[in-house]
């Protein structure tokens, strides 16, 4: 087709155009209005520090109250993401501050993996989601040089994320106002931080946690990810390719002592394994003071040892005379019509529901 007008001679003079163009566009400013300029929602200035830096333009703004700041550290090879939500009414008290969860996501998740649980969208607290790494198991690596490059996840969290956040938000920053949650890998993550860091944290939710590494299947599905074995203890949610059921991949094969060393109990190997056990008794006992939630299905390949290593926890605090809730939801039917009983956040958000409520109790409390 060939373009309006192109070959022929305009009836009106270039300057009657020009007028008539003007007078029409006034006309359509008097009867539309000035035009709508939709200004970028406003969400707090973050400074640089602890070992983080931002890196410019990769900040993704949802709204005012849920955003994601990509950093960097000389801990981790590469940029991470840190998503946040803010209470709603965090903006019109300036002078307010709030209680901190932190929520750690599962094994070939990423952070966006908090939008399956919205009730970590909540109006009493400020919850932070870290990047956990497709396979980090929020641990510092063994090994520093495999593909996956400098790997200190857990100092990347603790002695970065946590004072961070707390510069840049308005925190309330003591241990009883601080939670860390989380699924899956990111449940061994939870109990683990909560034990070796009861200094930080006071409350301590830990989902279908891989929490035994006494239990052969838990240390098989370490070595599963390091090795990038697809969909073994993989937390299925917005990081899964839709329709497949399964994660994405765990990246890089690295070697399978990577994270903990070596994971067979001969002559000491497994030391590290040993060391950083959940229900290890030594490290239980670390929980004194500590508010203890544990929740697990019974169903299928993967919930069904989660269950054991709950059941195993629940026991070790409970001979220590540690108080605890264990919430074995089983096949699931009496927490929530989407839970199965599984692996995955059908039942890991009425879950995280259930917790953030009990949270809202317990922060009170440490008031």
């Amino acid at each position: 087709m060939r373009p309006l007008l192109t070959g022929a001679r305009s009836r009106f003079p270039l300057r009657a155009k020009t007028a008539a163009a003007a007078t029409a566009l006034a006309a359509l400013t008097v009867f539309a209005g000035p035009v709508a300029h939709a200004d970028a929602p406003s969400i707090p200035s973050f400074t640089n520090g602890y070992g983080l830096t931002q890196v410019s333009g990769a900040t993704e703004v949802r709204s005012a109250t849920d955003f994601t700041i990509t950093v960097t550290s000389q801990q981790l090879s590469g940029q991470h993401k840190i998503r946040v939500f803010l209470p709603r009414d965090y903006a019109a008290d300036p002078s307010k501050r709030w209680p901190v969860v932190y929520f750690l996501h599962g094994g070939g998740g990423t952070v966006d993996d908090a939008a399956a649980a919205p009730a970590l969208r909540s109006d009493s607290a400020i919850t932070v989601v870290p990047d956990g790494g497709l396979k980090g198991w929020y641990a510092d690596w063994l090994m520093q040089n495999t593909a996956a490059g400098a790997a200190n996840w857990e100092t990347f969290h603790i002695d970065q994320v946590v004072p961070f956040i707390d510069a840049n938000l308005r925190t309330i920053a003591d241990k009883g106002h601080r939670a860390v949650t989380g699924v899956s890998m990111g449940g061994y993550g939870a109990l683990h931080y909560a034990e070796s860091h009861s200094d930080v944290f006071g409350h301590v939710a830990s989902l279908s946690g891989g929490i035994d590494f006494g239990m052969p299947a838990v240390r098989g599905a370490v070595l599963a990810t390091e090795l990038n074995l697809t969909g073994a203890w993989c937390a299925v949610s917005t990081s899964s390719s839709s329709g497949t059921g399964q994660c994405t991949g765990y990246g890089p094969y690295v070697d399978s002592d990577a994270i903990f060393g070596s994971p067979y109990p001969v002559l000491n190997a497994d030391h590290i394994w040993n060391e950083v056990n959940p229900a290890a008794p030594a490290n239980l006992a670390k929980l004194a003071g500590v508010d203890v939630t544990l929740y697990t299905g019974n169903q299928g390949p993967i919930d069904n040892f989660t269950e054991i290593a709950a059941q195993n926890v629940k026991s070790g605090l409970d001979k220590l005379g540690y108080p605890s809730r264990l919430v074995d939801y089983g096949n699931g039917s009496a927490l929530a019509s989407t839970c199965d009983g599984g692996h995955n956040y059908g039942c890991w958000a009425p879950a995280v529901a259930d917790y953030m409520s009990h949270l809202r109790g317990a922060f009170t409390t440490t008031s």
